[in-house]
């Protein structure tokens, strides 16, 4: 039994934190009916390169429209869109609007990402689909919330990253405030609207009743935060960029070694005096400079000072060797290709390979919560724009004759 079975979820998201939070739904067994415009489909579907290529569409699936070209698709799209169904619908149609009105009252949840006040102009606010569905779980994932003054104003990661002072901590302190390798905005928000759907979820078991989420992509990203939020609240020292370097332990760092870089993560006065000794650098267990992590900090230059040629003089891998054996937590620096590659993410079953309708062997990124229960391997392939579109259209009732106008209308 997956822990999501006959959860039906009507996902009108599109770009990332959406789409995320949707594939995270239906990874668990959710049902996931994606809504797209007619014709193009989600934004992500163009946004490339590079757009991976394969075979042309079998004989028979000349229905299924692929942007661009069908035998090429976005990397993009296809990295936070398995397990849903696409079908293809108008919103501003009238029966467009009928067939959406049909979905929400047999849905379990409903998702959106829109710029606030869309919903509400297509007539499909949270107020409303409440009223067709009591039941309903309401999501609406936006930079700045609902509530918020302002909530009308639009957003991307980028521009949250640096709202939220996450650029001014991320770089060296002689640079320039630097965004993260990731759009960690939209994945913050995305993680934390699955954890609300499923709270709301938890909640009308108990109550028969659903609920709206609202989460923000500001509120998202300060949550992770942590000490350094705390710090900034808490006192008066600044929070500044340090580069590699943690703000209150070291050594907790990157180091340059022979032939590269390694990490180094010196998290207790334990592994302090087992670090020292494995350098061989016993001296500096009886300078008072170093004898408590505090003091370390206060002294970080001093302490770099005679760390950093000694790191120089032994190679990455010679380093993990030793540092390892000593029980110190080290470990290189890889590329993501690389980082894909190791044992550990093939042993954690992180790479899963799966079968897409015109790009064949599709290899994807697992999803991380291993549940004892319930393993998530099989798979289905991100949809082809519309492929679904039929199959649910049949399951509200509509005729293949009804079908066949909906689509000269344009309506799908």
């Amino acid at each position: 039994m997956n822990p999501l079975s006959n959860i039906r979820v009507l996902d009108l998201t599109r770009i990332l934190s959406g789409p995320f939070c949707t594939m995270k739904l239906g990874d668990m067994g959710a049902e996931i009916i994606k809504i797209e415009q007619p014709g193009t489909g989600d934004d992500t579907r163009r946004w490339g390169p590079p757009f991976i290529k394969g075979r042309r569409l079998p004989t028979g699936l000349s229905s299924h429209r692929v942007v661009d070209d069908s035998s090429s698709e976005s990397a993009y799209f296809l990295s936070v869109n398995r397990n849903k169904k696409s079908l293809t619908l108008d919103l501003k149609s009238k029966e467009g609007k009928e067939i959406l009105k049909r979905l929400i009252r047999r849905s379990d949840v409903m998702v959106e990402n829109f710029r606030v006040g869309v919903m509400e102009k297509l007539g499909f606010g949270y107020r409303r689909v409440r009223r067709m569905n009591p039941r309903i779980i309401y999501c609406s994932i936006s930079g700045y919330g609902q509530t918020s003054s302002r909530s009308h104003v639009p957003s991307y990661d980028l521009i949250v990253q640096g709202e939220s002072g996450l650029m001014d901590l991320t770089g060296f302190p002689d640079g320039p405030p630097t965004k993260v390798g990731i759009s960690l905005a939209d994945v913050a928000a995305g993680t934390l609207a699955f954890e609300g759907i499923l709270l709301a979820l938890l909640q009308r078991q108990k109550t028969g009743k659903g609920q709206c989420v609202d989460i923000s992509l500001l509120d998202s990203l300060l949550s992770l935060f942590a000490y350094q939020s705390q710090i900034a609240l808490s006192s008066d020292q600044p929070a500044v960029r340090k580069g590699n370097r943690h703000p209150t332990i070291t050594p907790y760092e990157t180091y340059r070694t022979k032939d590269g870089y390694i990490n180094v993560a010196v998290g207790s006065e334990g592994l302090w005096t087992s670090f020292c000794k494995a350098i061989e650098r016993q001296g500096l267990l009886t300078d008072r400079r170093f004898a408590t992590n505090s003091r370390r900090v206060e002294n970080r230059q001093a302490l770099e000072r005679v760390l950093e040629p000694v790191m120089e003089k032994k190679s990455s891998a010679a380093w993990i060797r030793i540092l390892s054996a000593a029980g110190i937590p080290v470990g290189r620096i890889n590329s993501v290709k690389d980082a894909l590659r190791t044992q550990v993410v093939r042993e954690r079953g992180m790479i899963a390979n799966i079968r897409h309708r015109t790009l064949g062997m599709l290899p994807m990124v697992g999803n991380p919560i291993k549940l004892s229960l319930y393993r998530t391997a099989c798979f289905q392939a991100p949809p082809l724009l519309g492929e679904h579109t039929n199959a649910v259209l049949r399951s509200l009732g509509y005729t293949a004759a009804q079908i066949a106008g909906l689509r000269q209308k344009g309506v799908v």
